[in-house]
């Protein structure tokens, strides 16, 4: 008779069972979708331009708070974006998760030593909402409450990551906007 202790036998059927998932209704999965092709399209045109020098008087953007604001919102689109479409509850999930919280922090407290004119503008109203969501996003996952942990994600990544991005794409002056549209 081969006996399995029961810590091998609890390991194994940890291992067995399949990881928690949740998906995002059909009406945010589209805008999701959409949102971080559209955003992450965009972004690689603007990129593809600079680095080829197709963009002039870049250097004024060349402060140490742009740069890491830059490099840390970057990637929170494709991966945000495929945060929310993936499957839910396994353990790259979370480690990425956690990865994608911290970035969206990094980017959000960066902003607040970006200023024009020698103070805040409009767009700043987004670093408070930012950090808020990052404390209701873990709450609720730390809670359980998967179904408030996925409303408060699509709510940040359409709002606190999105529209701010937009806006940096359409308002003249700001840098994506230089880059993409010159």
């Amino acid at each position: 008779m081969n006996a399995i202790s029961l810590p091998t036998f609890a390991r194994r059927a940890a291992a067995a069972k399949p990881a928690a998932s949740f998906d995002i209704g059909p009406v945010a999965r589209t805008a999701v979708s959409l949102a971080c092709f559209t955003m992450s399209f965009a972004v690689a045109v603007s990129l593809g331009k600079a680095a080829l020098g197709m963009v002039e008087n870049l250097h004024h953007y060349n402060k140490l708070p742009v740069i890491i604001h830059v490099a840390a919102v970057l990637p929170t689109i494709p991966l945000g974006g495929w945060l929310l479409l993936a499957k839910k509850g396994t353990t790259l999930h979370k480690q990425l998760g956690k990865l994608w919280l911290v970035l969206m922090l990094i980017t959000a407290t960066s902003a607040i030593f970006i200023q024009s004119s020698g103070g805040f503008s409009w767009i700043h109203l987004f670093v408070p909402m930012t950090f808020h969501a990052a404390w209701k996003v873990m709450a609720t996952a730390r809670r359980g409450d998967i179904q408030a942990h996925k409303r408060h994600l699509v709510f940040t990544y359409l709002t606190a990551l999105m529209l701010p991005g937009i806006a940096a794409f359409l308002i003249p002056g700001r840098m994506m906007n230089v880059m993409l549209l010159g």
